[in-house]
């Protein structure tokens, strides 16, 4: 693993190689160091920046392999396992040279953290699950069908309905990025507990969000899927899960699954948001992040560059 000389933890924007690929990453905050892996996969990180949150911690956000200015892989755009996006996760939190960090994995990212706590938990001080799940399949779509079909039927008058209604059938043929960041900003309505009625607040956040084509498929063209139920009664990381009441890809009920089957975890149920808390509620969300971190982070420890 090649890096540079710099602070790995000085704010502003780095790179280490791992494995050959470029990772890309960013610092902002100050406190203790919080590691927040966007989701998608494949949507570009800058909408999970959580400023009220960096007024409390340390911040790093990497930009997934596959996606921004990070590497890709030689199958891209297939390859892009949880093992394979826990190997890089790992390889940032060895760079980053900090003794533990806490894990924040929002909506697929949520996936790999919680992957990355059971199978590599040396370095991590604590996880935050937020708008996750315990498993894919057609159990988790079956369900995000029907939480999308309260959306649709709680808008029916809305003019722009239709749009998200097309965007929403257009997912299984995305094919490249630009069909990608296509459907991402025509589905995002659904994504808010009121879009619409606070459109003027994330209107720039539709205009600006950008995606990658990143496929459900591993490097030998074999469909990706995972249940963690059974081995989530292991993890031994202080877990906080967070979840937007209006959230319909990930809806309540996994996150009351997530905190059911992960022993002694803390449920935070955000009742005015979606699937984006930190931007709907955002002083509500970092208190409670902050909060599950500070008590859970040792004195002594190596202090973190804002």
């Amino acid at each position: 693993m090649a890096a540079s000389t710099t602070d790995p933890l000085t704010a502003g924007t780095h790179t280490v190689d791992i494995d050959g690929i470029t990772q890309r990453y960013h610092v902002h905050g100050t406190g203790p160091v919080c590691v927040a892996h966007s989701g998608g996969p494949g949507i570009s990180w800058e909408y999970l920046r959580m400023p009220a949150l960096e007024r409390h911690l340390t911040v790093v956000y990497p930009e997934p392999v596959g996606t921004g200015g990070s590497g890709r892989l030689p199958s891209h755009p297939h390859g892009y396992t949880r093992p394979r996006y826990s190997r890089f996760l790992g390889g940032l939190i060895d760079h980053l040279g900090v003794p533990e960090v806490h894990l924040l994995g929002h909506s697929h990212g949520g996936f790999v953290v919680q992957y990355h706590a059971l199978h590599r938990p040396e370095k991590v001080a604590g996880v935050i699950l937020y708008d996750s799940a315990p498993l894919t399949g057609p159990e988790h779509v079956a369900e995000a069908v029907r939480l999308f079909q309260q959306f649709a039927a709680r808008h029916a008058d809305h003019p722009e309905l239709p749009a998200v209604l097309a965007a929403f059938e257009a997912m299984p043929a995305i094919s490249d990025d630009t069909q990608m960041t296509a459907v991402v900003k025509g589905l995002l309505p659904a994504y808010f507990a009121d879009y619409w009625g606070r459109e003027k607040e994330f209107a720039s956040l539709r205009a600006t969000v950008s995606a990658t084509h990143i496929s459900a498929l591993d490097e030998n063209l074999v469909p990706q899927g995972f249940d963690d139920s059974t081995d989530l009664g292991s993890l031994t990381a202080p877990t906080l899960v967070v979840v937007g009441r209006h959230d319909f890809i990930c809806g309540v009920g996994w996150a009351e699954e997530l905190h059911r089957l992960i022993p002694r975890s803390e449920l935070l149920i955000m009742e005015n948001s979606g699937h984006f808390g930190h931007i709907e509620e955002p002083e509500e969300f970092a208190r409670a992040v902050a909060g599950f971190v500070i008590p859970c982070t040792a004195p002594g420890r190596r202090p973190a560059a804002g």
